[in-house]
């Protein structure tokens, strides 16, 4: 992608009300754009990073056999008194009347959707276990939207619903579902614990919340020092930093912060029984189906990438998040056709390679080049001008790395395959 049609809406100035790291930067960089409380437009380049995620998710799901559909974000308020929870939700459920003066509500989530799903479509038990999967936005009408992206009133899920005959069955797919958040989370290049958590306006017996590990992190998290112990704060049972752990009783307590990005919940019969989704057993009698519930904050999941990844001069994506493999920049190819046959070139063999790139063709300052390539955080930067044109080299940098190297211009996409790995290998993680 050439920068000259690639618009890069990159800014200098820090917006007063952007608290926290992330949604400075992604302010900062083009990735989103505010347009009221709580409610963001996502630019291109956000949106390619956004995409990164979705596919990630979407992979590691089809890859336990969940099934996709969609749901309808608007849904009909008999739904939520069936199941109780459209006078418990309270006011973050935003709720409208249609031209009828019909009750509805602006989706948060979509137990109740995919419940009356359920009992319309699976009568046997020889059906089951079934699990479903969206990508869908989501609004909470929170009373205080803040930190950007991190805790905005419009956001985009993947929600994730699984149906069983018996316990057994749904401790087995929470189990592969938990094992599909860690290659996630893993694959997309991110520090974070599964820690046991408080169930909430969700409801169930067992819960846990996958967070990334970030000093900016709302949540405290315990973990234990010996053993693979950890907790959110609000169930760790008032225990401190140096505490002998609960678990394990040889090591200590450790605090970290996090922030939330999936939550796996046990559900039980909360919604089935309360809504009357029953299947026929093998004997003929009629069973409340048991449900499992998973979600992942698919935007949030950009935010909090930024919140652990990002340095003085802007976001520091790891490989697999980032909006481009490569950042290609041609210095002076205004005065130089040398420089500017040479750019195209370039630009045209690292795409057959495979690679995807953002080359800075615009007729700017090289520092204001540099900075703006910086600031969107592409892991991997080669300049080509007339120096090192005349040397036969090409300028490589990586992000996270202080210094250049000069590598031999007939010699980039090997060196490059060799460095970084094939262009499948770094979207993929």
């Amino acid at each position: 992608m050439r920068a000259s049609r690639f618009p890069l809406f990159t800014s200098k100035d820090t917006p007063a009300d952007a608290e926290i790291i992330s949604h400075q930067l992604m302010l900062r960089a083009g990735l989103i754009e505010k347009l009221g409380a709580g409610l963001y437009t996502w630019q291109p380049l956000g949106l390619r990073v956004l995409r990164r995620v979705e596919q990630a998710v979407r992979e590691e799901m089809d890859r336990i056999g969940a099934l996709e559909v969609l749901m309808p974000a608007v849904q009909p308020a008999e739904l939520w008194e069936e199941s109780g929870r459209w006078s418990f939700y309270g006011p973050e459920l935003l709720r409208l009347k249609d031209r009828h003066d019909r009750d509805f509500c602006i989706g948060p989530t979509h137990e109740e959707v995919i419940t009356d799903y359920a009992r319309r479509e699976i009568r046997s038990y020889r059906q089951l276990p079934l699990t479903f999967y969206q990508i869908q936005t989501k609004f909470r009408d929170e009373i205080r939207p803040r930190f950007g992206i991190m805790r905005a009133r419009e956001f985009l899920m993947k929600d994730a619903y699984s149906f069983h005959l018996d316990q057994a069955s749904l401790e087995a797919s929470y189990q592969d579902m938990r094992s599909a958040y860690t290659r996630i989370f893993k694959r997309l290049g991110l520090r974070f614990a599964a820690v046991g958590a408080d169930s909430g306006a969700i409801g169930g017996s067992v819960s846990e919340e996958f967070m990334v590990l970030a000093e900016s992190g709302e949540d405290e998290i315990l973990s234990c020092s010996h053993c693979d112990y950890a907790a959110n704060t609000e169930v760790g049972d008032g225990r401190s930093a140096g505490d002998a752990c609960p678990q394990c009783s040889e090591g200590a307590i450790e605090i970290h912060r996090g922030i939330e990005v999936g939550h796996i919940f046990q559900l039980g019969t909360k919604y089935s029984e309360a809504m009357e989704a029953h299947v026929l057993d093998e004997h003929g009698e009629h069973k409340p189906m048991i449900m499992g519930c998973y979600g992942i904050g698919v935007s949030r999941v950009v935010a909090a990438a930024i919140e652990q990844n990002h340095d003085d001069r802007g976001i520091v994506w790891p490989t697999p998040l980032a909006p481009f493999d490569i950042g290609l920049v041609s210095i002076g190819a205004d005065r130089s056709s040398a420089v500017a046959e040479a750019a195209e070139r370039l630009y045209a063999e690292l795409r057959d390679a495979g690679f995807e790139v953002l080359w800075d063709d615009r007729e700017a300052r090289p520092g204001v080049k540099f900075a703006d390539m910086e600031l969107i955080g592409i892991p991997h930067r080669l300049v080509i001008g007339e120096r090192g044109l005349e040397k036969g080299e090409i300028e490589y940098r990586n992000r996270g790395a202080e210094d250049n190297e000069n590598w031999p211009l007939d010699q980039l996409i090997p060196t490059l395959l060799e460095r970084i790995g094939s262009p499948s290998s770094s979207s993929a993680g």
